[in-house]
């Protein structure tokens, strides 16, 4: 009886050291590796300074750019705090939030109904990507802010279209951090 407690021990202690240190390790430098980008956290790099991540949403406030979708994680787009408001649809909190979004929303653009995604938040609150029609919605107010045409805006929006992943996965969507800091560099 004695015997089997030592052995029970030591193939604990044998399998948190493979499976809790050697394994994690090895597998990151693998992936550092073959996918040094994504292993690094797909940091975005401007000037030689960490802008962001193209993985992880951020708010932008100002009407001289594209706007993510609203976040529920802690004070908005913070990692730390990641999830959704887990609000159910019936909740008159997330139909007010939803409803006040949807009417500010429509204000700024009034030809167009408002796209879903502008109006609600992701599950985990940290969604980059919108949709193309959440990018094109918001064309008329960046083009009016930043003094260019909705043509070029367009086109832009266009040029960032990313499609489902190997075809197949996902829809297509536009990744906001990259089509802003695009806005950016070709119009100042």
């Amino acid at each position: 009886m004695h015997s089997l407690w030592k052995t029970s021990i030591r193939f604990s202690l044998l399998f948190t050291l493979i499976l809790g240190i050697i394994y994690p390790l090895a597998m990151t430098g693998i992936a550092g590796v073959v996918f040094p980008k994504r292993a690094s956290g797909s940091l975005i790099f401007v000037k030689g300074a960490i802008l962001g991540s193209s993985l992880i949403g951020q708010r932008f406030t100002s009407d001289r750019y594209f706007h993510s979708r609203p976040s529920a994680a802690g004070n908005g787009y913070d990692a730390i705090s990641s999830g959704g408001s887990n609000l159910a649809q019936s909740n008159p909190i997330l139909i007010n939030r939803i409803q006040s979004e949807i009417d500010r929303l429509q204000r700024q653009n009034s030809v167009t109904s408002v796209p879903i995604d502008l109006a609600t938040a992701s599950a985990s609150g940290l969604d980059p990507d919108i949709t193309p029609d959440a990018a094109y919605f918001q064309v008329p107010a960046v083009a009016k802010a930043r003094g260019v045409s909705q043509e070029a805006l367009q086109r832009l929006i266009a040029h960032h279209i990313q499609g489902r992943q190997w075809g197949v996965f996902g829809e297509p969507r536009v990744n906001v951090l990259q089509l802003n800091l695009a806005l950016d560099s070709m119009y100042k």
